[in-house]
């Protein structure tokens, strides 16, 4: 049986995530591993009493299947990645670069996802779990291996029972490189080989920009995506640029939910 993990850090945004985390399994069977890393002044007496209530209150948002709460001590990205190995996937929630509670789940959702030995579907407080999925947004990546993000992507898109829309952003002036083209054609095989429906969407862009975040989220909008799926890792063709722009896909401020493949 499947199990998800979903770690919280308690607050109210984080709630967001085991919503998902619940729909997720729900929707593939499976179960729901709810994970808090006790903080400081959560580890004895008050605190820890504290922290139980309210794991107790996210525990209680999972409904259509069962769930294991999990309370640890310990670094808290390196005890969540540990934690992460022994399930399929893993969901949480981020607060944004701003306005944080534990810096984890905001600004260093990037470092925390990359440290990820599996997928993460990252969620923000504002991200609705879709009543009618929209597809799976799969960028073309430029990177060599490519295979756990395919994966990934068949696992959620057979969970929703969606397409996925294959997108390349066509840059003035810019022909694609070999290894895109090439990943290209992989996405589509893998797809093809596992029954999952997928179409290409090209979009030529009017104006000449570095940056690929602002067209994916654009289309993803557009299309009522159910989320846009995405290397945690930067490509060797555009590290220069890639961490700002994960960064600002995994932030949007529309809510749209990213899943990161390691």
């Amino acid at each position: 049986m499947l199990d998800i993990l979903c770690a919280t850090d308690l607050s109210p945004t984080a709630a967001a995530g085991v919503l998902f985390a619940d729909d997720l399994a729900s929707r593939m069977a499976g179960n729901v591993t709810l994970l808090h890393v006790l903080g400081k002044n959560e580890r004895t007496g008050e605190g820890r009493d504290k922290a139980q209530v309210f794991m107790d209150r996210h525990a209680s948002l999972v409904e259509h299947t069962t769930v294991t709460e999990l309370m640890l001590e310990g670094d808290a990205l390196a005890t969540i990645a540990e934690e992460a190995s022994r399930h399929a996937m893993m969901v949480c929630a981020t607060h944004g670069p701003q306005g944080l509670r534990q810096q984890l789940f905001g600004a260093d959702i990037l470092k925390l996802v990359r440290k990820l030995p599996v997928p993460c579907l990252v969620v923000q407080d504002q991200s609705t779990v879709p009543a009618r999925p929209g597809p799976v947004v799969l960028p073309v990546a430029g990177h060599e291996n490519i295979t756990g993000l395919l994966d990934a992507v068949v696992m959620l898109a057979r969970a929703y029972q969606a397409p996925v829309h294959i997108f390349q952003l066509l840059r003035p002036g810019e022909s694609p490189s070999d290894q895109l083209l090439e990943n290209k054609k992989r996405m589509m095989l893998h797809l093809e080989e596992h029954g999952v429906a997928h179409e290409e969407i090209d979009v030529p862009g009017t104006t000449f920009s570095i940056g690929f975040a602002a067209g994916t989220i654009a289309h993803a909008r557009k299309a009522e995506a159910s989320c846009i799926a995405i290397m945690a890792d930067a490509s060797d063709e555009y590290r220069y640029m890639a961490d700002a722009e994960k960064e600002r896909m995994l932030t949007n401020e529309h809510g749209i939910p990213v899943l990161c493949a390691p």
